[in-house]
């Protein structure tokens, strides 16, 4: 009774574990439609199927709950970057007025108009900048579509790469929930057991 109870439990175990790993194997497995004959159904592992719709997915939760357009611009330029722009346009202006301006110009009155000029970036700098910004938000959010940038990406990933990259992220995870199946069965062929020496 003990040995035929243990034997069912097992039995339960191996299909468990079996079941569940051929379910994660089908997350991903057979990679292109496969037909079963005479029953006219197509298999196909769940992520490549949806594959475009995923990517899809993945694309537009990015683009409006993680990253936008304007939050890039604004992180590539803050206040203490708009500084570095400002010294980098300073010391260019400088540069220019002294070697491209004609030689019969004073050298007192290139240093006039570059005094000028920089006085004029620190007083209007920050302003241009910033309308400059945003216009580049503007054209950016306009022609820069992140979501499909993103869509494409993950559609250009080979499933072999796709696979590889999820199982090893979730290698740990998928192997608790094959353990699972193989304890659930087991509980399950006990069950079983004790129903089937009842009767």
């Amino acid at each position: 009774m003990v040995v035929q109870l243990l034997i069912l439990a097992i039995v339960g175990g191996v299909i468990g574990w079996i079941t569940n790993l051929l379910a994660i194997k089908m997350l991903f497995r057979p990679f292109q439609p496969v037909s079963i004959p005479l029953i006219n159904f197509k298999i196909q592992g769940l992520i490549p199927k949806r594959k475009a719709e995923i990517a899809r997915s993945i694309g537009q939760t990015v683009e409006t709950e993680l990253l936008s357009i304007e939050e890039i611009i604004d992180k590539l330029v803050k206040s203490n970057n708009k500084d570095e722009i400002l010294i980098l346009l300073k010391n260019k202006i400088t540069v220019i007025v002294a070697n491209h301006l004609p030689s019969i110009i004073p050298s007192t009155f290139k240093g006039m108009i570059s005094k000028y000029i920089n006085d004029v970036i620190d007083e209007e700098g920050d302003k241009i900048i910033t309308e400059a910004i945003e216009k580049m938000i503007e054209k950016a959010t306009t022609s820069i579509e992140l979501s499909k940038m993103i869509e494409d990406k993950v559609n250009e990933f080979e499933m072999e790469e796709l696979e590889r990259i999820v199982v090893n992220i979730a290698k740990t995870e998928l192997k608790h929930i094959e353990v699972l199946g193989g304890i659930l069965g087991f509980i399950i062929g006990i069950f079983q057991g004790i129903i089937i020496l009842l009767l």
